[in-house]
């Protein structure tokens, strides 16, 4: 009886009923006649109730799946598909609410579902989230009506379904597709034009029209009797390692995702494409400590490595340790290696602190230091301003923008490279200058 009475609810018509009896009653206080009329509308109501609710529990005649895809994609469109079937005889209306986990703050999930008789009905809805991390969906609740609408009997299927958040690895699968189809040509992802070429020999083969004349095997030539050409290809098999600063800089958001989030998603983009160029990929992460580090290695199974290790990657609000950074690199990586170092400055002081020890670490490597432009700060740029008051709001935004351009040339200055990119751009910009940097020859 208990389990019967949880389950019984009563829709919006029974109480609009009530209200119009209720009102005929207090009617009939002075028009007689309306007192018997509006028992007979009493009793019939009470009638049409009690076969509603017959109707309504019979059997357990509505069954329902929530279908969760293995892990969801971090700052993507991810699907959750609801199938619902309707064993009853007859039609019926559902409104499902779904318990969307607490991370997306989401309490007004509802949908309206008409279920025609055994039949079954599929829906998909798309969930975005902003952190890594466990996501635990509650009760999948469906509360059933006939076309009557007096009672509703409620159905729950799917209680604390668990689903991890790992790095955008949708993203990493765009970015790969565009990379290895060499078709280049979305917004914000520019041509790479090579200089020269690498000198690691792949074949010989015979001359075609706008073959380099320079690459030209005169003894190969002389043996066939037709101009034969040296073919080269880019150097493979170079360590790569993606550097993730954690430190408190990190933890800016934007639309959302803080930069931490931005350069995880992109060092999951990179690592890929480069394990795709043949190249040895590994991961470093730090801020007052070492807390993650994957030796560079080009195997197939180092990229499911690498994002079980970025999914654990977090921040606190430390200030990072580039001491300890370059203390580590030069204790284990022994071989030149390329290190994309995703940070963030926002003063030139900042800056300088750090500079000695990416000075030093260019002397091994080549360093490519990632950082950030602030576009809360370049849209105040951009605006007229109505005021005084916007109009020194404008000025210092322009000074913050202009220092980023003077760290980017004091960087370069000292023989870094760099590359100060919007954080949605960040993905896109990363791989263009690690192929930019393998078509130039420069490791």
């Amino acid at each position: 009886m208990l389990r019967f009475l949880r389950s019984l609810y009563f829709g919006r018509r029974l109480f609009y009923a009530l209200f119009g009896i209720s009102i005929l009653f207090l009617i009939s206080f002075w028009i007689e006649f309306l007192y018997s009329i509006t028992w007979i509308l009493t009793a019939i109501l009470g009638v049409l109730l009690f076969s509603d609710i017959v109707a309504l529990f019979k059997g357990f005649p509505i069954s329902a799946e929530r279908y969760l895809p293995e892990k969801f994609s971090n700052s993507d469109e991810n699907g959750v598909k609801i199938k619902i079937q309707n064993k009853y005889g007859f039609k019926v209306y559902s409104e499902v609410i779904d318990e969307i986990p607490v991370q997306f703050q989401k309490r007004d999930f509802l949908r309206s579902i008409e279920l025609p008789a055994h039949h079954t009905v599929n829906f998909e809805y798309q969930l975005k989230p902003l952190k890594r991390g466990e996501y635990i969906f509650g009760n999948l609740n469906i509360y059933i009506t006939t076309f009557l609408k007096l009672a509703k009997r409620k159905f729950v299927f799917n209680k604390d379904q668990m689903v991890k958040v790992y790095p955008s690895f949708i993203q990493m699968k765009k970015l790969d597709f565009l990379a290895m189809d060499q078709k280049i040509s979305l917004h914000g992802i520019k041509r790479i034009r090579r200089i020269g070429h690498t000198m690691e020999f792949e074949q010989i083969k015979e001359y075609v029209r706008g073959d380099d004349v320079r690459t030209i095997n005169w003894k190969a030539t002389a043996k066939q009797g037709n101009l034969m050409v040296n073919q080269f290809q880019d150097e493979r098999s170079q360590p790569v390692y993606s550097i993730i600063d954690c430190g408190r800089m990190m933890k800016m958001p934007f639309e959302g995702l803080s930069l931490l989030d931005y350069a995880i998603n992109s060092s999951l983009a990179f690592s890929n494409v480069a394990l795709k160029k043949k190249d040895k990929v590994g991961m470093l992460s730090f801020s007052n400590k070492i807390d993650n580090l994957q030796k560079a290695s080009s195997k197939l199974r180092q990229l499911n490595r690498i994002m079980q290790a970025l999914y654990n990657v977090n921040t606190g609000f430390y200030d990072s340790d580039f001491s300890l950074l370059y203390s580590r690199v030069k204790k284990h990586l022994s071989h030149r290696s390329l290190l994309m170092i995703y940070t963030n400055f926002e003063h030139m002081s900042g800056l300088q602190r750090q500079l000695p020890f990416l000075k030093a670490l260019a002397k091994q490597h080549l360093v490519v230091v990632i950082f950030f432009e602030n576009t809360e700060i370049t849209k105040l740029t951009n605006i007229t301003p109505a005021n005084i008051s916007e109009s020194a709001h404008q000025t210092v935004a322009e000074q913050f923008s202009h220092n980023k351009l003077l760290m980017v040339k004091e960087l370069q200055r000292h023989g870094v490279q760099t590359l100060l990119t919007k954080p949605a751009d960040l993905s896109i910009n990363a791989i263009n200058k690690y192929l930019e940097i393998k078509s130039r020859g420069m490791l």
